[in-house]
């Protein structure tokens, strides 16, 4: 009798050193800061940066190398259909798309050519534009992703989120319309980056722990910059002596954003159903007189005993960075650098943002011509705002300038692009009108909490 009582506790204790090893070790990879290098960073973009350091020299032909891979296996799947890829539901799905996805892999691969080799049109190229993608974004991504998808399962995979989404579940949902589990997409991308926050959304979605609302929500208003960009683009701007209330700002003006942004169209009207091939994988009540630890300690345990092998596990990880290589990175190659010229060589965005130079002069805010320039640009990528308003005298007004950029959140260079090619239901002109929607609402908050601080 003793000794089945012992197997019996045994067997508890493992199902519960299941639940906390690899929770553990994914907490301390994704969402414990670190100081590393002079910036706060989390340990997937120490080892990101480490790699970079290794083979950045390497990085832009290998980025080549990944394109013209996309490009040729694409075309060669659509002209020969052969059976190898077809019958593999990986390979198909990266593989077999319609000639639409083809040009735009082929576009990528083109533009990648013409930037390292800087052959043909300058503007195509040029160091603003191709060449932002091409060694500013794409190196980024082949290294964070590398580390974040192969090591994504330790955060999601083990009841990390089940146990945290029970424990803060009760303000979560009041609150912001969400799960409590939708915490850690945040937390990831406040300690890490934004790509990464939405990385672990879209993998949620596609297994069933979130509805179309919820991922569409999560994804364009909780995958907030990181501290590390925070403190890059404060430096740029000349507010490095202001970080800690220029990035209190950011935070409380996102906060505002996120508890309007879910009860407004077009994210209020999204469906609280879920990806339809797999269906609802959830539950978030708690039981009557069950305490939240033990509940979701109970869930997380759960979760964890259904986590797939070791070897599996490995599988899905090295597909999903083969996903984001040959997948993502030919449209941010291309969609992207289309994004750049448009705001490097076209005055398009200088044209509809005349509309903001009275708002900010009502705001009283010096410099307002100069300022409204930024103040749709960021909807191409994020980090053209602060590099365009680093030559303006005022500071309060780089301020606001640095500030907004970071709360608009969704640009094209990249986490548009990642949201786009999601099974998350948003379109181009969903992100848009999103994007506007958190000018809008961060602009006042961001303006008034300025005046305040810089004198």
């Amino acid at each position: 009798m003793k000794t089945e009582v012992r197997v019996k506790d045994q067997v508890v204790m493992n199902a519960y050193w299941k639940f906390i090893l690899p929770s553990l070790i994914g907490a301390l990879l994704f969402l414990v800061p670190i100081k590393f290098d002079g910036q706060v960073t989390i340990g997937v973009g120490i080892f990101a940066s480490l790699l970079n350091g290794l083979i950045s020299e390497f990085i832009p032909v290998l980025i080549i190398m990944i394109l013209g891979l996309s490009a040729s296996i694409s075309i060669f799947t659509k002209v020969l259909k052969p059976n190898f890829i077809l019958s593999n539901k990986f390979l198909k799905g990266l593989f077999d798309i319609g000639v639409i996805g083809i040009a735009a892999r082929l576009l990528g691969f083109s533009v990648g050519l013409m930037t390292i080799l800087e052959i043909g049109p300058e503007f195509i190229w040029s160091r603003n534009t191709g060449g932002v993608v091409l060694y500013d974004l794409a190196p980024v991504l082949l290294t964070w992703f590398l580390f974040a998808g192969i090591l994504l399962p330790l955060l999601v995979e083990f009841g990390l989120m089940e146990f945290i989404g029970a424990l803060v579940h009760k303000f979560m949902r009041p609150l912001f319309t969400l799960p409590g589990r939708s915490s850690i997409d945040c937390m990831a991308s406040w300690m890490g980056a934004g790509t990464v926050g939405v990385l672990v959304t879209t993998k949620q979605y596609d297994e069933g722990y979130y509805t179309k609302r919820e991922a569409s929500v999560i994804a364009t208003t909780f995958s907030i910059a990181s501290i590390a960009f925070s403190l890059v683009v404060a430096n740029i701007v000349g507010l490095g002596h202001l970080f800690i209330p220029f990035y209190l700002t950011v935070a409380i003006a996102c906060v505002a954003a996120a508890v309007i942004m879910p009860r407004i169209p077009p994210l209020s009207r999204k469906p609280d159903t879920y990806y339809e091939p797999v269906g609802q994988q959830i539950d978030e009540t708690i039981p009557e007189g069950v305490s939240k630890w033990k509940w979701g300690l109970e869930k997380a345990v759960e979760k964890a005993q259904k986590a797939p092998a070791p070897k599996q596990l490995l599988v899905n990880g090295v597909q999903t960075v083969l996903d984001i290589w040959l997948g993502l990175i030919p449209l941010v190659m291309s969609l992207g650098a289309a994004a750049l010229i448009v705001a490097e060589y076209t005055s398009l965005f200088q044209i509809i943002s005349y509309p903001f130079i009275p708002v900010l002069e009502w705001m009283q805010l010096p410099e307002a011509a100069a300022a409204a320039k930024t103040m749709l640009i960021g909807f191409a990528d994020m980090f053209l705002p602060p590099v365009i308003g680093s030559g303006i005298e005022s500071e309060i007004t780089r301020f606001v300038v640095a500030a907004l950029s970071l709360t608009q959140l969704v640009y094209m260079s990249e986490i548009g692009i990642l949201i786009l090619r999601s099974n998350i239901p948003l379109s181009f002109l969903d992100l848009f009108v999103i994007f506007i929607q958190r000018t809008i609402i961060t602009l006042p908050i961001i303006v008034l909490i300025a005046h305040f601080i810089v004198f």
